[in-house]
């Protein structure tokens, strides 16, 4: 019997296809409605097509005021749509604009009156960009922005932030790390990921600004968390923003490489300078634990050891030419 029926909007990407399945077998009386644009032409892993209590729909979020009414009275409205990255928000800027800003604030808008119980929007660390000191960041810290991506985000968690005691449901603001591991919409156009994928195949590895550091955080990890705030009382999550990852986690490339070398036999590190990617910060995760108790679970080795378990099984085929479509690069 169905009690509980959650909208993830975007669901079908690599955060989302990780969270559906963990949802519906921790959740025995939950129902999900997916909306995705499928903007990336990526292949629906068959294995959630299968999943009973699933709906899957393609469609554009920024037309969801045409559809709204089927989704009244929905316990929980996951937004995880957009484009995502600095890469594909710089190459498709009006796109980028019209989705990850426009679309995204209508979007928040329509979904009052629906008599909705909890909204998630999924924002970035990212948002902190380029911090001066080793000080780890907190919520309240300054942000700093250092890409399109990135000042979308912000621009949503404030639209969203001034609806307080204007909507009828509780909102909460996740600002993930950077997310690693293996997925059924796999990746390899993030940090970890990239590098095991480098080692594989060309023995080979090429490093910008080896002492810039960011917090990481397991794609798994991300559906336990998800699942814990949809689970938690209104009052804890109602209009918060949580930084979603844990201290353990924060490493410079360089501490990332050192965990590599134990795994890799003799790789080639070229080190270089000039990123165009200038972010380095360190984040404060201990609001999320004293307030939800959330610890994660899978750290960096773990992550890179299943990689290339399934590198080594061949499951990413045609990741030697470096396909488009296991990563956000092209919109087809």
């Amino acid at each position: 019997m169905i009690k509980k029926k959650y909208l993830i909007i975007g669901g079908l990407g690599y955060i989302g296809s990780t969270l559906i399945p963990f949802l519906l077998n921790n959740n025995k009386n939950l129902f999900i409605h997916c909306l995705d644009n499928l903007i990336y032409k990526q292949k629906i892993d068959p294995k959630l097509k299968k999943l009973r209590r699933l709906k899957i729909n393609k469609f554009d979020l920024r037309k969801f005021g045409k559809i709204k009414k089927k989704f009244k009275d929905y316990n929980a409205v996951i937004i995880l749509g957009g484009l995502v990255g600095d890469p594909i928000t710089k190459k498709y800027k009006l796109l980028s604009e019209s989705i990850n800003k426009r679309g995204i604030a209508k979007l928040i808008d329509e979904l009052n009156g629906l008599n909705l119980k909890k909204l998630i929007f999924i924002s970035t660390c990212s948002n902190y960009g380029l911090s001066k000191t080793n000080i780890k960041l907190k919520e309240t810290s300054k942000l700093n922005p250092q890409s399109r991506y990135a000042k979308a985000k912000i621009f949503i968690e404030k639209h969203l932030l001034n609806k307080k005691g204007k909507v009828d449901y509780a909102a909460t603001i996740l600002r993930f790390a950077t997310a690693f591991g293996v997925s059924p919409r796999m990746r390899f156009d993030l940090t970890i990921n990239d590098f095991v994928r480098q080692l594989f195949f060309k023995k080979k590895l090429y490093v910008y600004d080896k002492n810039t550091s960011r917090p990481y955080c397991h794609v798994k990890d991300f559906a336990r968390l998800i699942d814990k705030v949809l689970r938690a009382k209104k009052e804890k999550v109602n209009f918060q923003i949580f930084n979603c990852g844990s201290n353990k986690n924060n490493f410079s490339k360089k501490k990332i490489i050192l965990k590599l070398k134990k795994i890799f036999n003799f790789p080639e590190i070229v080190y270089l300078k000039g990123d165009q990617d200038k972010r380095n910060y360190i984040v404060d995760f201990s609001k999320i634990r004293k307030v939800l108790n959330f610890k994660t679970k899978y750290d960096v080795y773990y992550g890179i050891k299943e990689i290339i378990k399934d590198l080594k099984k061949g499951k990413f085929s045609d990741l030697n030419n470096f396909s488009d479509r296991l990563g956000n690069y092209k919109i087809y």
